[in-house]
């Protein structure tokens, strides 16, 4: 046992150690990466995909890269937006680690970039103990999911600098208890911000890219 755990520390230090140098490199281009984590099924890729349609409009010079187990659908989806998108194959690792991003961000970025998007494998379990240097964590959930998602993983929702609520168009269908799920996510992370996503009608996508735009400029305003 004691084996197994000093292993994985080392990997995580190792992990540590790159992400904090792709952190200073980014910082030092001026982007701000975020680091998007969830359950599989959220939504996350469609609501990714109008914050980055939204970017596009507005003229901000943005970026995604998207991790899958098989598939590069999102990649496809995502590019609707305008916005460069790569995709990461994983073969089957259940979580992006910095090493991954180091290799695949040159030519990624345009020029003057402001923000790199990295949609992480659906998954609330590993990604939460991997750093990638982002500059802003963001946990999504749909509210399909339930109320005590927060607790079941709060590695997850404990790191998270902002967590989104998505599907909010299906809270009255699927009997979601708003004030409990605030609650739950208050407990494992006090005071950080939660916002409400509708992909469907747009409500709160302006919200996310303001967000994110301000963690860019500030840092982020949860620690």
């Amino acid at each position: 046992m004691c084996r197994s755990v000093d292993v994985k520390q080392a990997v995580l230090a190792r992990n540590d150690d790159l992400a904090h140098a792709l952190r200073a490199d980014l910082a030092g281009q001026g982007v701000a990466m975020v680091n998007l984590l969830s359950s599989p099924g959220s939504g996350k890729t469609e609501l990714l995909g109008l914050v980055l349609a939204r970017a596009v409009a507005r003229g901000v010079p943005v970026a995604a890269l998207t991790a899958d187990l098989a598939t590069e659908n999102d990649a496809r989806r995502l590019a609707r937006s305008g916005a460069p998108v790569q995709q990461v194959l994983t073969d089957g690792l259940c979580h992006l680690e910095a090493r991954q991003l180091r290799t695949r961000l040159a030519g990624l970025l345009p020029e003057d970039a402001a923000v790199l998007f990295v949609e992480n494998v659906g998954n609330l379990v590993c990604p939460g103990s991997y750093d990638l240097g982002e500059t802003l964590r963001i946990v999504l959930m749909a509210v399909t999911e339930g109320e005590d998602k927060p607790l079941k993983y709060p590695t997850a929702f404990g790191s998270a600098h902002l967590v989104v609520a998505t599907k909010t168009d299906l809270a009255d269908a699927a009997g979601f208890d708003e004030d409990t799920f605030r609650a739950n996510v208050h407990r494992v992370n006090p005071g950080v911000e939660i916002v409400r996503t509708c992909a469907r009608t747009g409500d709160g996508v302006d919200t996310v890219l303001d967000r994110v735009l301000a963690a860019r400029d500030t840092g982020p305003a949860h620690h």
